[in-house]
């Protein structure tokens, strides 16, 4: 009887677990377009909200019918959700609901924090950006744009939250590893792609970054030692 029944769940199921297509009607020809519409908008959010990382397009596009524009899709769910106090955003490659920031103060005063940010100082903020923009990028070269030693614990530390990676061997002697942002790093910032960092250029019209400023050293005085010290980031004197 166990085996029959294990024989009838594989029936049903691909060998990944999911529903096999011939049994999943992902196309719903059955029901009026209004409807077929409503219930693949139903399936989508439903999809998304019990996803803990952001969900693909691809993971979308297996269930709902090939015609399907996932975009549109997607517009008219956040259209649904625009008077809520949560959203539906495009992360990291995939799509998550999240709570709108206006309602930040809230949900800590109500639950506190869900632990799941990454407590970053300042300095480490600056040194995400300066991966973020020039990513591949080693440790010497990081040192080099501040001015100061970038050490091996305030990288580690930034590894270990899982922000950044190790990237390709740097073609320079040694061959020193150089290093790259991760997924989480979109998530922990909000972003798709690397492609949705602000426009380095508008920053250097805007005076906020600049990749001499960097190489000439100008940009220490945005921290004070102390707070230097305790990132990790060594002083020489």
């Amino acid at each position: 009887m166990a085996e029959s029944a294990r024989r009838r769940r594989g029936e049903a199921q691909g060998g990944d677990g999911r529903p096999n297509d011939h049994l999943f009607d992902r196309e719903l020809d059955h029901l009026p377009p209004e409807a077929r519409w409503r219930e693949w908008m139903n399936r989508v959010e439903a999809t998304i909200f019990a996803g803990s990382e952001p969900v693909d397009r691809e993971t979308l596009a297996r269930i709902v019918g090939k015609s399907c524009s996932i975009d549109l899709l997607i517009d008219d769910i956040r259209e649904e959700l625009r008077g809520r106090p949560y959203d539906l955003v495009a992360v990291a490659g995939g799509f998550r609901h999240l709570t709108r920031p206006a309602y930040a103060d809230a949900i800590r005063a109500g639950v506190g924090g869900s632990g799941k940010t990454a407590d970053l100082t300042q300095s480490e903020v600056l040194v995400l950006m300066c991966i973020g923009y020039f990513q591949p990028i080693t440790r010497a070269e990081l040192s080099s744009f501040f001015g100061k030693e970038i050490s091996r614990d305030f990288i580690g530390h930034l590894r270990g939250a899982g922000l950044i990676a190790s990237g390709p061997r740097s073609p320079t002697p040694g061959a020193p590893y150089t290093y790259v942002t991760t997924k989480a790093f979109l998530l922990e910032f909000g972003l798709d792609t690397l492609r949705d960092l602000p426009d380095f250029e508008a920053l250097e019209d805007a005076g906020l970054l600049s990749k001499e400023k960097l190489l000439a050293r100008g940009i220490m005085h945005e921290f004070s030692s102390s707070s230097t010290r305790d990132a990790g980031v060594e002083i020489e004197d």
